[in-house]
């Protein structure tokens, strides 16, 4: 049976065009671009004393050099996105022009694969089937930290062990933490390992003024956006249902708002709005029971409702009663004993749930006890909650369906643009490894604009860090940036709102494309766009 369809076997051949600075990696190198980093986190700065100031980095061209073998390691970390591959079969390449008896090994399952020495050598015959397809299984991926003393130590004997010139962390906010800390725990040691990490998530909440989107983000849209188009299609078709759906995002309502601005859903929940407002779950439940009355006044009992993954952690009540539950298990209440130990608003918000739901927030739990909110089905509690408030009000032309978008977006083939991407910050990964330098963020400047004017540097993973109050003490993480409600972004989602809340103004924006004329196969999200031209 052929293992590849017709459209993977298309992709499999696809060179991706490259930045042009980036085409000769042996001719230029990484140079200090500025000043170091001056954090004005001094916290910061005495955690990290031996990587807290450097300096951005720019590329430029440098005749002349020569350039010895290197060893390097590369794993991923956390869950998939598309185009990790490309980041792999980008490194290589950069490796092997830079020096033809350069080694590439990867990690396998994750970071638990660098403790455990499990390791593949990663060539251009293993690379090739995997090109510009998605998914993470060349060596998979696992969410295991490096962070106590045991593990670090671990982490630096591998690298003894393989040689290793360089390690590249292929993640996102976690992950990206983790390749600061190993990058000051191998310099602290004398450990000749650099450490570069690449920006990784489909939350797209991992970016700053310097890395303009992460990777995954533009690929994970668009397979949403074309599911989302395809049920506003059907409830304009069949006119008698209301779809909720719920997009992944875990904290950021990113994938949200890109969706909403792609298709024009009738209602678009942001987390970050319902927490700025200050909004109550029955005033959000009071939001879509009138839109829902107000449609149908026209003759329209349908519609879509997206809401992100991480709704219910902004809702003040909701964040309350979640934050007071995680205590109770980080205190060992037993179950049943639980509603006792809730204050009275918790208590009260608590009982004001669906059944279903209330099971879900007090069983559904990680390793370390806390709620794991994108397993809490949070479509359903507002179907439920909506249903409820539409009998009180004597009105019954309400057929919900509820629907997840969710693993469907981190494992499709990549998008144009995310196999450039990615196959960009591989070089620009290897081009770091090679200037001999460690801590820093693989980035890629410019993303608006054609591919060969993209600019690749290097950005210090410290300069990203903050200190936050995690599992009973302060630790040092890469901030998540959430959807930034003065933003362009937003604004343009706040202009239209409410001429899509009554009118059927949906877009259909189909499935990816890969072949056909440029403003369909290289088109970007509105994110992007937006943030590029503010």
């Amino acid at each position: 049976m052929n293992k590849y369809s017709l459209l993977q076997w298309e992709r499999l051949n696809h060179i991706p065009a490259v930045p042009k600075i980036l085409q000769d990696p042996h001719l230029i190198t990484a140079v200090p671009d500025g000043q170091p980093s001056k954090t004005k986190r001094p916290e910061i700065t005495e955690l990290f004393p031996f990587t807290s100031q450097l300096p951005p980095l720019a590329f430029i061209k440098k005749e002349g050099q020569t350039h010895r073998p290197l060893r390097i390691g590369v794993v991923f970390s956390g869950g998939q996105a598309s185009g990790g591959h490309n980041v792999i079969w980008g490194l290589l390449s950069a490796l092997k022009s830079l020096h033809p008896h350069s080694a590439l090994f990867g990690f396998c399952d994750g970071p638990v694969g660098i403790l455990d020495q499990s390791y593949v050598e990663i060539t251009n015959d293993s690379i090739k089937p995997y090109r510009n397809q998605g998914g993470f299984d060349l060596i998979g991926s696992g969410r295991d930290k490096i962070a106590t003393n045991e593990q670090l130590q671990l982490a630096e004997q591998t690298m003894n062990v393989l040689h290793l010139d360089g390690l590249v962390i292929i993640g996102g906010d976690d992950s990206n933490t983790n390749a600061a800390i190993l990058s000051e725990y191998f310099k602290k040691h004398k450990c000749p390992t650099s450490v570069i990490g690449v920006p990784k998530t489909i939350d797209g909440d991992l970016k700053n003024g310097d890395i303009e989107i992460s990777f995954g983000f533009d690929t994970a849209a668009k397979v949403y956006c074309e599911i989302i188009g395809n049920l506003a299609r059907d409830a304009l078709s069949a006119k008698k249902c209301y779809f909720f759906v719920k997009l992944m995002g875990r904290s950021a309502s990113h994938l949200v708002l890109e969706c909403a601005l792609q298709t024009h859903v009738n209602m678009a929940l942001i987390s970050e709005e319902v927490e700025a407002k200050q909004l109550s779950l029955q005033q959000i439940v009071d939001s879509i029971c009138d839109m829902i009355i107000q449609r149908s006044a026209k003759g329209k009992n349908y519609g879509v409702v997206l809401i992100p993954e991480g709704l219910i952690e902004f809702i003040p009540e909701m964040n309350q009663l979640i934050r007071e539950l995680n205590q109770c298990y980080a205190e060992q209440v037993l179950l049943e004993q639980i509603e006792q130990k809730l204050t009275q608003e918790s208590k009260r918000c608590f009982k004001s749930l669906p059944e279903k739901i209330q099971k879900q927030l007090l069983l559904i739990r990680d390793p370390h006890g806390n709620l794991q909110v994108s397993k809490i089905e949070t479509e359903r509690l507002l179907i439920e909650m909506v249903e409820k408030e539409l009998a009180s009000r004597k009105f019954s032309k309400f057929s919900p369906q509820p629907f997840f978008c969710g693993y469907e977006g981190r494992s499709g083939l990549p998008s144009l643009f995310d196999s450039q991407y990615c196959y960009a910050l591989g070089n620009t990964a290897a081009v770091l490894l090679q200037s001999g330098v460690s801590g820093y963020i693989s980035c890629i400047k410019n993303l608006a604009k054609p591919v060969e004017t993209w600019e690749p540097c290097g950005i210090p993973l410290t300069s990203m860090l903050k200190l936050e109050y995690r599992n009973g003490s302060y630790k040092p993480v890469i901030e998540k940036a959430l959807v930034d409600l003065k933003g362009a972004t937003f604004a343009e989602f706040e202009a239209l709102r409410e001429e899509w809340l009554l009118a059927d103004d949906y877009l259909y924006p189909g499935p990816i494309q890969f072949f056909g004329p440029e403003v369909l196969t290289n088109s970007i999200t509105r994110t992007l766009f937006l943030g590029m031209n503010a």
